[in-house]
């Protein structure tokens, strides 16, 4: 199994939030990604669903600072908005509702 092979499936995960949040980060940022980005991201994929969640969500602060830039980035991708490595640019926005 590739390298690439085992960071996909650590990003299976045991909440569907986590899978899809983490495999469209991978969509969109896998080739850019600096060998540093990609071992900060391993190391958060290490992280427990819950705390992980917590994190990518922003209901918890970010306490190891070298990952807050790829954190940063996956918040990104919850948002739907490309990160550009700033909070201000990278918070999340409540789920609204259609009718």
């Amino acid at each position: 199994m590739s390298e690439l092979d085992r960071v996909r499936w650590h990003c299976r995960r045991g909440m569907l939030e986590l899978d899809l949040l983490l495999h469209r980060f991978l969509d969109r940022h896998l080739a850019s990604l600096t060998p540093d980005e990609m071992e900060r991201f391993k190391e958060v994929l290490d992280l427990q669903d819950g705390d992980l969640w917590q994190l990518l969500s922003g209901r918890a602060e970010i306490e190891d600072r070298r990952l807050e830039p790829i954190v940063l980035m996956i918040r990104g991708s919850l948002s739907g908005r490309e990160a550009t490595g700033t909070p201000e640019d990278t918070r999340t926005q409540p789920f609204r509702r259609t009718t």
